[in-house]
């Protein structure tokens, strides 16, 4: 839920909005098992939140039934993190303990970490018609618009009702059909089709 935009803005929270809050909670059922990327104004209301400097999303348990994460997009220098570490963890919840993962992420189709852990891995993409999505500062609305488009990835079992709640937001893709197949580099080597990181 701290989706820090880039190093500058580490003393801001950039929160869900709260449409898309209802969306996955509505998707879950009612409620959200975990958040590992909290912060004191989050609307998500997890049943566990993660917030640092007590708890670092990173390093602990994602073994939650449902998960919904809106990651810092930017790299943390300090802790020497960027949002691939994150994506990676959504893809292994999901594979290890079936966990259902929604995560609101900006859509980069060009980049490593899409290629490893959104495309062959997550079930759907919801690429977002918000021209340029108003992240909640601090709590509150009235923040800039993201510089980026935004999507929302599921990785879970239950395609059909992610098409039905999130299609009123933007255009819904299957990426059943990619399951299991690499991408980018890994494709044309025949090589790893899960990347670990450290």
């Amino acid at each position: 839920m701290t989706a820090g935009r880039t190093l500058n803005t580490l003393s801001q929270h950039w929160g869900t909005p709260e449409k898309y809050v209802d969306a996955v909670r509505e998707f879950f059922g009612g409620h959200i098992d975990l958040d590992p990327c909290s912060n004191e104004y989050s609307i998500v209301h997890a049943k566990t939140e993660y917030r640092l400097p007590m708890h670092d999303g990173l390093r602990e348990s994602w073994d939650f039934p449902t998960i919904y994460i809106n990651p810092p997009y930017g790299i943390d220098k300090e802790r020497g993190t960027s949002i691939k570490r994150w994506l990676h963890r959504c893809a292994t919840a999901n594979k290890e303990h079936r966990s259902e993962v929604l995560a609101l992420v900006p859509v980069a189709t060009n980049t490593g970490h899409w290629k490893n852990y959104v495309f062959g891995k997550a079930t759907g993409v919801c690429f977002l018609y918000d021209t340029r999505l108003k992240f909640l500062v601090n709590g509150q609305n009235g923040g800039k618009g993201a510089p980026m488009s935004c999507a929302m990835v599921y990785w879970g079992k239950n395609y059909n009702k992610f098409l039905t709640i999130f299609s009123k937001f933007g255009a819904v893709i299957d990426f059943r059909p990619l399951k299991d197949k690499s991408f980018g580099e890994y494709a044309e080597k025949g090589q790893l089709k899960f990347e670990a990181v450290a």
